[in-house]
């Protein structure tokens, strides 16, 4: 049975999106992967899609949400909830049910200075990079705990 993990910016356009569509690729099976923010604007970034497609992943599906629909009576209950940003992590978040673990994983957000379309896009690779790499050592963790090899569980899903 897979566990449940929230990954939670401020506006849900970036790093929480590549972080859900990561997790749901490399993780199917072991996690369930969402995203939200406090502040979605309900828009995902341009380039964000465009680097997941790049990475080879679906965007389909994925859409900025405020974070209250994680709260509803019939929302998921989450294993997990992680921060993406510390303007995420130091505003005042719901009590999520279920008492999940939190963390916080601090990702440059690739929106944050003006750039040349390229270094945009350069941009977004390189923050993709950590994301992917964050939740790599996340997913390995979580398999160390409780005694899987993540290679083996991965290898036969």
């Amino acid at each position: 049975m897979s566990r449940n993990i929230l990954v939670l910016g401020t506006t849900n356009s970036a790093r929480s999106i590549m972080a859900e569509a990561y997790i749901n690729r490399v993780a199917e099976g072991e996690w369930r992967a969402y995203s939200a923010g406090s502040r979605a604007g309900g828009i995902v970034n341009a380039h964000a899609i465009a680097t997941l497609s790049r990475a080879g992943l679906a965007a389909d599906g994925l859409r900025s949400k405020l974070w209250r629909e994680f709260i509803e009576a019939d929302a998921p209950i989450m294993d997990v909830v992680v921060t993406v940003c510390d303007e995420a992590a130091n505003e005042n978040e719901p009590d999520w049910p279920g008492c999940p673990r939190q963390l916080h994983w601090m990702l440059p957000d690739p929106e944050a200075h003006a750039m040349t379309p390229e270094e945009r896009a350069a941009t977004f690779r390189a923050v993709f990079g950590l994301v992917s790499a964050r939740v790599d050592a996340f997913l390995a963790e979580e398999a160390a705990a409780r005694g899987w090899d993540r290679r083996q569980v991965s290898a036969h899903s």
